[in-house]
C-alpha cells in the first residue's frame, strides 16, 4: 500500500493546510495510540518540539489524541530531534514524537516518530498507522484515559548525554566557538554543551520568537556563522538547523566544511585511533572526491538514496556505524541511534583537539570535485525517464567524464522539478555538461 501521508521523514506541510491541522493531528495521535496498544497494554509516548509558534497548537492536539486512546504522554518542551530519540530509549518509553519541520521556515511544521529503541520506524509501521486513520475512532472510557506530565529536566539529561560522547581525557578549553542554533530547538542546549566542555562560547541564532526559526541563520544559512567567526576571531563555528540534527562547521579562516568532508574526517579519525572502519555510507549526492579518498584508505563506500533514513537503513544492513549526507546529517551509530548535529560536531572537534591539527590540515588530502546542480521544472505527469535524447546525452557525458566525474539526475520528492547534477575535476566542464543535459530535458 502506498503511503498517503508519510514522506521520507514523517508528515510535513504548511500549518493550517491538510495534513498539518489540529483536527488531523489529533486523529493521527489517536491512530498511532491504537497501533501501539496492539503490542503494549499501557504505552507511554514522549513529545518534543522545536520553537515554531505552531508547536503549541500541535502539541495540544497530539496530547489529546494520545490520551483519548489510553496512552500516557510525557511533554519534553523544546528539545532537538535527537534528544527525543535519546530520551525515548533512556526512559523506556514506547514511542518518541517530534513536532518539527527541521530546516523549513516557520509556516511549515511536521510530525515524526522514533521507536522505543530511538530509531526511525519502518514503512510497515507507517502503513499500519495510515490504515488505522481510515478506521472510526474508538475513544476509551474515562477510567482508561491517558495522562500527561512534563519532564522538567529533559534538556539537562540530553546535555549530559552529548557530553558523554566526547573523550573524557580531552577538553575544549582554550577554544573560542561560535554556536548558531538557527533560533531552533537547541537554542538553550547547544551553547551549554560546548561551554560545559570548556569552550568560550559566542551564541548567535539563540533567541527564538516562534517566527524566526531558520531565518537567515543556522546550517541552511551559514553566512551569518562565517561572518561572526571572522569578526570574533573564533577558532570554530558550529551551525545547526531548526531541529539540530544537521551540522555545518566553519574554521578560523571562515572556510565552510560540508557534510561530505566531515564524514571523511570522522572516518579518518577512527582509523588514526586504530579503530576498524570496514565501510561507510553516503548518498547519491556525496562528492566523488570523498569516495575516492576513502577507497584510497581501504574503506568501502556505498551510496544510499538521498535521506538520512536511507543512510541509516544501509548502515544497519551492513553492520557499519558511520554515514552521512552532504547537507550535514551525520551518523555515528556507536554514539547515537540517529543523526545528531551536536554529537557530530563534538566528534569532529574531538578529532581536531586529539590530533592537534586544524580542520583544514586533517582534510588536506580531500579536494572536492566542483558540482553543478541545476533544477528543471517539469510539466505535471512528465515521464523524464522516457526522454531518449536525454538518455543519449547522459551516455555521452558519462563517456567524456570517465573516472573523472559523474552524472546524477533525479526527480525532486517535494516539487515538480528534475535535479541535474554533474561533477568533474574542471568546474567549466561540469557546468557545460550540466547545461547540455538541461537542454536535452527541455527538448524532450
Amino acid at each position: 500500500m502506498k503511503r498517503r501521508y508519510f514522506g521520507t521523514d514523517g508528515i510535513r506541510g504548511t500549518v493550517g493546510q491538510p495534513p498539518i491541522t489540529p483536527d488531523f493531528v489529533l486523529r493521527l495521535a489517536h491512530a498511532v495510540g491504537r497501533v501501539l496498544k496492539r503490542s503494549d497494554e499501557h504505552p507511554t509516548v514522549l513529545i518534543g518540539k522545536d520553537t515554531r509558534i505552531s508547536g503549541y497548537m500541535l502539541e495540544s492536539a497530539l496530547e489529546s489524541g494520545f490520551n483519548s486512546a489510553g496512552v500516557d504522554v510525557v511533554l519534553l518542551g523544546p528539545v532537538p530531534t535527537p534528544a527525543v530519540a535519546y530520551l525515548t530509549r533512556a526512559l523506556r518509553a514506547s514511542l518518541g514524537v517530534v513536532i518539527s519541520a527541521s530546516h523549513n521556515a516557520f509556516p511549515d511544521n511536521g510530525i515524526k516518530f522514533f521507536s522505543a529503541q530511538g530509531a526511525k520506524l519502518p514503512d510497515d509501521w507507517e502503513r499500519a498507522v495510515e490504515a488505522a486513520l481510515e478506521e472510526a475512532p474508538v475513544w476509551v472510557d474515562s477510567a482508561h484515559l491517558g495522562k500527561a506530565r512534563r519532564l522538567d529536566d529533559a534538556a539537562g539529561r540530553y546535555i549530559e548525554f552529548c557530553k558523554s560522547t566526547f573523550a573524557s581525557d580531552l577538553t575544549l578549553k582554550g577554544l573560542k566557538i561560535v554556536v548558531d542554533a538557527a533560533h531552533g530547538a537547541a537554542y538553550q542546549i547547544a551553547p551549554k554543551v560546548f561551554h560545559e566542555l570548556g569552550a568560550e562560547v559566542i551564541a548567535i541564532g539563540c533567541a527564538p520568537d516562534g517566527l524566526n526559526i531558520n531565518h537567515e541563520v543556522g546550517a541552511t544559512h551559514p553566512q551569518a556563522l562565517v561572518e561572526t567567526v571572522r569578526a570574533q576571531q573564533a577558532d570554530y563555528g558550529v551551525a545547526l538547523d531548526g531541529d539540530a540534527d544537521r551540522l555545518q562547521l566553519v574554521d578560523s579562516s571562515g572556510r565552510l566544511f560540508n557534510g561530505d568532508e566531515l564524514l571523511y574526517l570522522m572516518v579518518a579519525d577512527r582509523i588514526a585511533r586504530d579503530e576498524d572502519v570496514p565501510g561507510c555510507v553516503g548518498t547519491l549526492m556525496t562528492n566523488k572526491a570523498v569516495e575516492v579518498a576513502l577507497k584510497e584508505r581501504g574503506v568501502h563506500f556505498v551510496r544510499a538514496k538521498v535521506g538520512d533514513r536511507y543512510v541509516l537503513e544501509e548502515l544497519s544492513h551492513r553492520g557499519w556505524i558511520l554515514g552521512g549526507e552532504s547537507s550535514g546529517h551525520l551518523l555515528a551509530l556507536d554514539k547515537h541511534t540517529t543523526g545528531d548535529g551536536l554529537i557530530s560536531a563534538l566528534q569532529v572537534l574531538q578529532a581536531c583537539v586529539g590530533s592537534g591539527k586544524t580542520l583544514a590540515e586533517l582534510l588536506a588530502g580531500v579536494n572536492l570535485y566542483p558540482q553543478t546542480l541545476l533544477n528543471v521544472r517539469l510539466q505535471p505527469g512528465t515521464d523524464w525517464t522516457a526522454n531518449r535524447r536525454l538518455a543519449g546525452e547522459i551516455q555521452a557525458v558519462e563517456t567524456e567524464l570517465g573516472d573523472g566525474g559523474r552524472v546524477l539526475i533525479r526527480a525532486s520528492g517535494t516539487e515538480p522539478l528534475l535535479r541535474v547534477m554533474v561533477e568533474a575535476v574542471d568546474p567549466a566542464v561540469s557546468s557545460a555538461c550540466a547545461e547540455r543535459l538541461v537542454e536535452a530535458v527541455q527538448a524532450g
